[in-house]
């Protein structure tokens, strides 16, 4: 069937509904849309997928769980816990988990669900980063997800809370000192989040609100709309052959994408279910219910929150008194800026980006992350100061396993996070450098044959061949990262800089754009050698040996 041809299925259906509704155009024209086959851009479908399972199993588990602080006698059928005095909120957790049937799996599958939700937008976020995917005309769209991963981490630090065990206890306790620490609002916060002094008796209730309308709704309303720009822009692709900014190479919508959507949907729920069915995550009756007076030892928060337990065990004590007031430095820093950097960061990145570089067109051709070495650097520095911070979040227990000293865990993690991310960067830059180089080789002197020739002179040389006209054209899709118009001086007149880059300002940015674009290493840096890439014909004019 050729990519012109309408199939029957939606011809029949397209004339039903364009009899009627007018409709037709609209879904011949959608139903063949073409979308690009690379496997990193099943990424971003993996977190919605992971939505679609946490919308079903979420509502099943709505159905038993109470919302509510007040305190009853634990009378299921786990026999530990008989007679203890607990909150309602903990005890239909285990009643969910003991005496509903699938109650323990839809709650095993509900927790992994989110734990691949929040993965797959984090990965997806690289992606998107990396290939510069976020460049014009897709700025909105950027924004749109890095508030979708912003509410993702609300969402699940309340639907963590809402056991009311021991351990989403203790991680509640610092939100609460997190809350009442923030100068000025803090106590309104606190005490509107806990309906009064700690622990309160609505912040169950009023997490439960936020955990399954509103936070929700938001996240269903900006998926939406992700999912439509996505839709009506045209699709990034990867650099290939036949691949340029006004077409895209691919599979129509319809029937392709469809089937293989649908058994990817399949796929992502059953990893699920099987992760929920034999990996064990979130025991709640093993930590017992919570009282403010205890604490366990160990206790670690989901992953997409372990970076800000980090930076609350890295930081110092600090703290500043102002006019019989305290600012709290050790949680207000740790709570705020490690975030704010990270998501700040991410959200203005594309117009810092164009700041830099002036360059204002639009951009359907993904980079290769080894052609733009300071954004993968960026990147790659922005990984590891999340990553120390994450691995920091368990100095106690990396402590206990490995027999060093606690406080030697905290110092080089307060040194780490300061000198990590600048390895990271200078060993990034290098490396996507000589990716560049090896790049170059292959356009220069072609691909290593298995073929060795002996010359006249006695020397033997490996024949190399041209590469594969698709993996040529892949690396010959690279572009010179843009520079400023006039940066690179060819916009001077008489010397005299553009007026647009006259003064601080301008300057600085005239520094940052030579740095930061320009060509790094020409794909015609190659030279190649005849002699390399002597054709190799029947073998009765060459001596060969392998």
């Amino acid at each position: 069937m050729s990519i012109t041809t309408v199939p029957k299925p939606i011809a029949g259906t397209s004339s039903f509904l364009d009899d009627r509704l007018g409709g037709g155009n609209f879904l011949r024209r959608n139903l063949r849309k073409i979308f690009p086959d690379h496997w990193s851009f099943l990424l971003g479908e993996i977190a919605l997928y992971s939505f679609i399972v946490l919308l079903l199993t979420g509502t099943f588990l709505t159905f038993f769980f109470k919302p509510s602080m007040g305190e009853v006698p634990y009378e299921g059928s786990y026999e530990p816990l008989k007679g203890i005095m607990m909150s309602e909120a903990y005890a239909s957790t285990l009643h969910i988990s003991f005496d509903v049937r699938g109650g323990l799996l839809m709650r095993q599958m509900h927790h992994w669900a989110a734990l691949l939700f929040v993965g797959g937008m984090m990965v997806h976020s690289l992606r998107v980063f990396f290939t510069g995917a976020y460049r014009k005309p897709r700025e909105l769209n950027w924004l749109i997800g890095v508030l979708l991963l912003t509410l993702a981490l609300f969402e699940g630090l309340t639907g963590y809370s809402l056991p009311d065990d021991l351990l989403s206890g203790a991680g509640l306790r610092i939100t609460e000192g997190v809350a009442i620490s923030l100068p000025l609002v803090g106590t309104w916060i606190t005490f509107f989040l806990f309906g009064g002094e700690y622990p309160g008796e609505d912040v169950i209730s009023r997490f439960y609100s936020l955990h399954i309308l509103l936070i929700p709704g938001i996240l269903l309303a900006l998926i939406s709309a992700h999912l439509i720009l996505m839709w009506v822009q045209k699709h990034t692709q990867m650099p290939g052959k036949g691949r340029t900014n006004e077409n895209v190479v691919g599979a129509p919508f319809y029937p392709a994408f469809m089937v293989k959507a649908g058994a990817y949907t399949m796929f992502t729920f059953g990893v699920i279910a099987l992760l929920g069915a034999f990996a064990q995550i979130n025991p709640i009756w093993l930590f017992g219910p919570y009282t403010p007076a205890d604490i366990s030892a160990g206790s670690q928060p989901d992953f997409y929150m372990g970076f800000l337990e980090g930076s609350l065990r890295l930081m110092p004590p600090w703290e500043i008194n102002i006019a019989g007031f305290t600012l709290p430095m050790s949680v207000l820093i740790p709570a705020l800026v490690p975030m704010g950097i990270i998501m700040t960061g991410l959200a203005l990145y594309p117009f810092i980006e164009q700041w830099v570089t002036g360059d204002r067109r639009e951009h359907h051709i993904a980079d290769r992350p080894r052609n733009n070495p300071h954004r993968t650097s960026i990147g790659m520095a922005a990984v590891t100061f999340y990553g120390v911070l994450w691995l920091l979040g368990a100095n106690d227990e990396l402590a206990s396993f490995f027999h060093v000293s606690l406080n030697a865990t905290t110092y080089v993690g307060r040194v780490m996070v300061f000198l990590g991310p600048a390895i990271a960067y200078y060993v990034t830059y290098r490396v996507c450098l000589g990716l560049q180089r090896s790049d170059a080789a292959v356009i220069g002197h072609g691909v290593e044959s298995g073929v060795i020739k002996r010359l006249p002179n006695g020397e033997y040389i490996e024949v190399h061949v041209p590469p594969n006209p698709v993996m040529e054209a892949h690396v010959r899709g690279k572009a010179p990262v843009p520079v400023l118009p006039g940066a690179d001086g060819d916009g001077e007149r008489d010397g005299v800089p553009p007026k647009q880059l006259r003064g601080p300002l301008g300057r600085l940015r005239v520094k940052l754009s030579r740095a930061y674009g320009g060509e790094k290493v020409p794909l015609d840096d190659g030279h190649g050698h005849g002699e390399e890439h002597a054709a190799i014909g029947s073998g009765e004019d060459r001596s060969l040996t392998h």
